[in-house]
């Protein structure tokens, strides 16, 4: 709790002065996993130093480390005069619909969920639909004919991913099996890298070479795991396809970036907005990643593949199905 208020308080004195200048501090508070979690965090993170960068405009930022510091850090940060506030995860849900009637005046910007309040901006992802793209690559890439899926804590959200993936896999080769586990049930199965590497094993044991991770800093372990054993990873939210050049397939990026930067500019351009705004394939919002790194994997036809499921996607002709809507999913 000491580390806690420490941290406030220097996140106070950061942007003390400009709050007394003018009514724009802007404010993001990461979810479990830390801040340089090399995915969802990180990407957050990544926006943040972008506005930075581009405005000079200083931001407040802090990493909890249970889920009792979220009710408090929000109440602080508002009461501080931060203005905008953006929280990157679906488990500031609960907290935010408390607080956020009590500071009609501030801007929060919830990434992964939706919260109905009138100052409040939802921004939610397709996932679903990235995950499909992703998935027609790793059933092509397989030479087993069995790949893996390796989910963080087993929710709703990442439920997308998992089925979407599934119906990528499948659209591509009917006859492809998928491995699919989870690490956890509570949000320590978001920062547990060990046991990521563990579940990856177990699936490799099985005859999965390729294997597909929504699992935040698991995921690290996932990958490293993977590359150890010489099979194919595929990373989540943002490019992970440099942690093991040649090991990881492709990366199934979610552009939680270009949400902190916009809620952030938006507000200092007094143009915030609010209400849910799900984004997908058609804005550019999620996809999948080809650089340096992977090019060699991904050959011309299997790009071909997943260029045509995006653009049938898009244009209404694929619809993948998303599991938040019925908790369900057609592959099984």
């Amino acid at each position: 709790m000491k580390r806690f208020v420490l941290g406030l308080l220097a996140a106070t004195a950061l942007s003390g002065a400009a709050v007394a200048q003018e009514d724009f501090s802007p404010a993001l508070l990461y979810d479990l996993g830390g801040k340089f979690d090399k995915s969802f965090n990180e990407m957050a993170y990544t926006g943040a130093e972008r506005f930075k960068e581009e405005t000079g405009v200083e931001y407040v930022e802090f990493e909890i480390s249970n889920d009792a510091q979220r009710e408090q850090a929000l109440r602080r940060f508002a009461e501080r005069g931060h203005n905008p506030i953006v929280m990157a995860g679906f488990t500031w849900v609960e907290y935010l619909n408390k607080v956020a009637p009590e500071y009609p005046d501030v801007d929060f910007t919830i990434i992964d969920d939706v919260v109905d309040q009138p100052n409040v901006r939802s921004v939610t992802f397709k996932e679903q639909e990235g995950s499909y793209l992703v998935g027609i690559l790793a059933a092509m890439a397989s030479e087993t004919g069995t790949v893996g899926f390796i989910g963080g804590m087993e929710v709703p959200l990442i439920g997308k991913f998992e089925c979407g993936y599934v119906g990528g896999v499948k659209a591509a080769d009917p006859d492809t099996t998928v491995i699919r586990n989870y690490t956890g049930d509570t949000p320590s199965a978001w920062n547990d890298p060990t046991k990521g590497a563990e579940i990856a094993r177990t699936q490799m044991d099985q005859g999965a070479d390729v294997i597909y991770h929504a699992a935040g800093g698991t995921g690290v372990g996932v990958l490293q795991a993977v590359a150890d054993a010489g099979k194919l990873g595929i990373g989540v939210d943002s490019n992970q396809n440099s942690l093991h050049p040649g090991h990881v397939l492709t990366s199934m990026v979610k552009k939680v970036d270009v949400a902190v930067y916009d809620s952030f500019m938006d507000a200092k351009n007094d143009e915030f907005t609010y209400g849910v705004q799900n984004v997908g394939l058609a804005e550019d919002a999620v996809g999948y990643s080809l650089d340096e790194h992977n090019k060699s994997l991904i050959t011309d036809e299997m790009k071909a593949a997943a260029e045509d499921a995006k653009a049938k996607i898009i244009a209404g002709e694929i619809e993948v199905h998303n599991y938040l809507e019925d908790n369900s999913c057609p592959y099984w």
